[in-house]
């Protein structure tokens, strides 16, 4: 198979000086950039000994370096393996010690944390820093600046994405060259993406939305994307009339909505925005709808799957809904016992198509568990199939959380809570929150000789959570709702802790 860099490279535009990227300070950088300068990395790369189906574990800022530095990955046959920059040492520590990765790439800030968590492995450990500098760019800066793409085979791993277990053991999704290529491909097509369009990029890239949806669809058409750090409102505001396309998740446009310059003018040249990675608030799409005049394309996609539905482009954007399936990809809303439902019935979403990935990391068992006997991806979700095959999303198994578009997995977090002196026991859930759509909030039962405070238990988790998981309140109740078999009922405390931020 076709090295996914390699189908990116042929829809490249033919004059190599057209610009890819636009920089905050204004600055432009070309397709003929990126071509020579991830040669270079791939080039340096090989220098430092690594071979194909190496890990390379980055945790560095959103910036030209680390997005030519994910290409190099891909020419030079590396599994990518990007972390939110959030994760701190006690996170950091699993994700070295499972990926064992062949080199480390980190802000300079995280140097030495990464070379006391890389130990005896004699992993070297390099850094990118805010503006792109760093050792990589130093070490790499002799290297030569043409590489020949190395082919793949059809399941080689592209990237290594993890998300948190529902047990507090994380998985790595292995997502492979094939995965990534035909589901950008649909994606590009889907979406009508040309040369001639600009994406407003304000996405991290340290997961599929950003780095995959975002990066890929703008390289498979030839097309260039602002590249702000991060997602700014006054920044967007300001970069949105030169752009003809936004992804974004939705507390980006809760933002948006909530900024007085933000009107129909700002969107003048825009054709299409686009949500996902947490629900879309149907109140949302309706005030979207009457500020900017346009209707918020909403789909839905996991980091196992890559995109599996979207709305229409050129019809009818249902509020609620997650669309059709793409072209390519089959769901159907199954029972317990993996049996289709007919339409109005709602039951687990179940995926099957070449955007499935290849299995979870080192993990056989959890592996078999997650596929039918038939071959279809168990998402967890439950869903059902509305008026005119739109597919809606009603909920999500093991109790996920969705704040900011990040998932926070409540099992992770409460293990953290349980140990923490006073703590007798714990549960985290989400509940509704106007900007980041859902809030984590601990419910703890407190040890009565010693009951912590809230601001303690919060202060406590800070340095052993990354920012995105810690709750945002803590209540404490003398027991937890349960069940006549002893589980916690977190539907009976989500209703009680319902209208905390309204």
């Amino acid at each position: 198979m076709e090295n996914l860099f390699g189908q990116f490279a042929r829809h490249f535009p033919t004059d190599r000086s057209t610009v890819l990227l636009q920089l905050a300070d204004g600055s432009r950088l070309s397709y003929a950039e990126a071509l020579g300068e991830s040669a270079r990395l791939a080039n340096y790369l090989m220098e430092l000994g690594l071979h194909p189906g190496d890990r390379v574990t980055v945790q560095a800022p959103k910036n030209p370096m680390t997005l030519w530095l994910y290409l190099a990955c891909l020419r030079s046959g590396l599994i990518f393996h990007p972390l939110n920059d959030a994760y701190l040492a006690e996170e950091l520590k699993y994700f070295i010690e499972d990926a064992e990765p062949a080199l480390v790439v980190c802000a300079p800030a995280r140097l030495e944390l990464f070379r006391s968590l890389c130990g005896g492995r004699n992993t070297p450990v390099l850094t990118i820093d805010d503006s792109g500098a760093g050792s990589l760019a130093d070490a790499s800066a002799a290297s030569a600046n043409d590489f020949q793409t190395i082919a793949v085979a059809d399941d080689d791993v592209a990237a290594l994405l993890y998300s948190s277990g529902t047990t507090g053991r994380p998985k790595g999704a292995m997502i492979t060259h094939t995965n990534l290529a035909a589901n950008i491909r649909t994606l590009t097509k889907a979406w009508s993406f040309t040369r001639d369009d600009h994406l407003l990029h304000a996405l991290p890239t340290y997961h599929a939305h950003g780095l995959f949806v975002g990066v890929g669809c703008v390289l498979m058409s030839g097309a260039s994307m602002s590249y702000p750090p991060s997602f700014d409102t006054a920044q967007v505001v300001e970069l949105l009339p030169g752009a003809t396309v936004m992804m974004g998740v939705p507390t980006y446009y809760t933002r948006l909505l909530g900024y007085p310059a933000f009107d129909r003018d700002t969107c003048r040249n825009m054709r299409l925005f686009i949500s996902g990675s947490a629900p879309l608030r149907a109140e949302t799409f309706a005030e979207f709808r009457d500020r900017s005049g346009h209707d918020i394309l909403e789909r839905y996609g996991l980091t196992e799957t890559g995109m599996n539905s979207a709305n229409p482009l050129d019809a009818e954007r249902r509020p609620g809904s997650v669309g059709h399936a793409l072209p390519g990809v089959q769901i159907r809303v199954a029972d317990d016992r993996d049996r289709p439902l007919a339409s109005g019935a709602i039951g687990e979403v179940q995926i099957s198509g070449p955007n499935v990935f290849r299995g979870y990391w080192r993990m056989p068992e959890k592996t078999a568990e997650v596929f039918t006997a038939d071959g279809f991806f168990r998402t967890g979700d439950q869903g059902m199939f509305g008026e005119g095959g739109y597919l809606s999303i009603v909920g999500r198994g093991k109790d996920m959380i969705i704040s900011g578009g990040l998932n926070v997995y409540p099992r992770e977090v409460e293990s953290v809570l349980d140990e923490l002196p006073g703590v007798a026991e714990s549960a985290v859930i989400g509940v509704p929150h106007q900007d980041f759509g859902e809030a984590v909030v601990a419910v703890v039962v407190a040890q009565q000789d010693e009951p912590p405070k809230e601001q303690a238990i919060i202060a406590k988790l800070r340095d052993r959570l990354a920012n995105f998981k810690l709750p945002k309140r803590v209540f404490q109740v003398s027991e937890l709702p349960r069940n006549a078999m002893g589980k916690v009922q977190k539907s009976l405390l989500r209703q009680t802790y319902s209208q905390v931020f309204e």
